[in-house]
This record gives C-alpha cells, structure tokens and sequence, in this order.
C-alpha cells in the first residue's frame, strides 16, 4: 500500500481524515487560487483540488499518493472566499442569512500515473441573523480563515437551520466519496481505530 499524504493545511481536513483511520503525513502545497474567467464554481473548486494533489506529490520521492481538497461557499453562483476584513465578514453574513446557499467540496487523489476527483455539493439553510449577532459572531475569531466566513462545526452552527447533502463535505472532506476514493488508489479506511472520548454510564 503506497502512503498518503495530505496536501492541505487544513485542521479540519486533518481531523476528518484521521476519523476514518487513514494514516498519513501532511506536505505543504501552495498554489495560485485565482478564479480564471467565465470558470464555474464546480469547475473552480476540482480544478483547485486537482492542482493541490499535483503540488503535493512533486515534493515527494517514490511510490506515493497525494489528496487535495477546496471548499467553496457559492452564493447566486458567486463564489464566497475567506473575509479580508470584518466590513466584507459581515457582508457575506448579511448575504447569507435567511437564505440557502450551496457548498461544493472537490477531492482529488493522484499517485502519479494518474489523478481522480469528484466534486460534492450541499445546501446549506441560514436563519435571520441581526447585526448585533453578526458583530458578536465577528469578535469571536472563528469567521477569519473561513470560507464564506462561518464554521459550520464550530460557533457557526446557531445560524444553520437545515442541511441537505454531505455535513463532512461542508466542513471540508466528504468521507463517504473521499473513503470511495481511496480505496480506487489501494488505500483503506479504518487502519487506525478513532480515537472515542470515554463513556460512562449514567443512570
């Protein structure tokens, strides 16, 4: 079984990886995130995954595979990057309350020989959120290194009223179509056991 490695610096990528029982090793790979013209959110967010496993596995030397992922939170097909500032924080807070925007999470895997990806979609609904909470919201840190400028698996959560699709895709890797994945490229799930917080019984 060739090793895997992670090429993203995300924790949460790390975190659901390693939920599966995937053991691997995280490389850095930079890459030019700049939409190109007329491109289409799906289109942008696999082109971007594709790219990061590439980058990843040109660091590398011998057998390997290499997983990229990107999220991206689109809005009337607009794609909602990370804020620059509180101002456009809560802009894009004020855009998507009340409504229901989509969140596309592409992964790709490529050993070299050849490179595999998909692209998952979800919906996720928004309830009304006044300018006070935004403002609280804001000074919590959490929007800041967000795409679309909430965390769904953190604080963020109060403003989600409904979720159709992939909940592990929204975070960052959808675990059900990245373990199908996976296996395609002779890697399994459940190599590790999870680590489970300890439970006690309470009566």
């Amino acid at each position: 079984m060739k090793p895997l490695y992670l090429a993203s610096g995300s924790p949460r990528r790390r975190e659901l990886l390693a939920q599966i029982g995937v053991p691997f090793t995280v490389v850095s790979a930079p890459i030019d995130e700049t939409p190109l013209a007329g491109e289409t959110a799906e289109a942008y967010v696999e082109r971007l995954a594709r790219a990061k496993a590439e980058a990843g596995l040109a660091t590398l030397q011998g057998p390997a595979v290499a997983l990229g992922a990107d999220t991206a939170v689109v809005l009337d097909g607009r794609i909602l990057g990370k804020p620059e500032n509180r101002e456009h924080a809560l802009t894009m807070l004020a855009d998507l309350a009340g409504r229901a925007h989509q969140v596309l999470t592409a992964v790709a895997l490529s050993d070299g020989q050849r490179c595999e990806s998909l692209c998952v979609s979800s919906t996720v609904h928004f309830r009304p959120v006044d300018a006070a909470e935004a403002e609280r919201y804001w000074a919590s840190g959490e929007p800041l290194d967000k795409a679309g400028g909430y965390a769904i698996q953190g604080l963020g959560a109060v403003f989600v009223t409904g979720l159709e699709g992939s909940y592990s895709a929204v975070v960052g890797l959808p675990l059900c179509e990245t373990a199908t994945l996976l296996t395609r490229f002779g890697i399994a799930c459940w190599q590790v056991p999870a680590l489970l917080p300890e439970v006690t019984n309470q009566r």
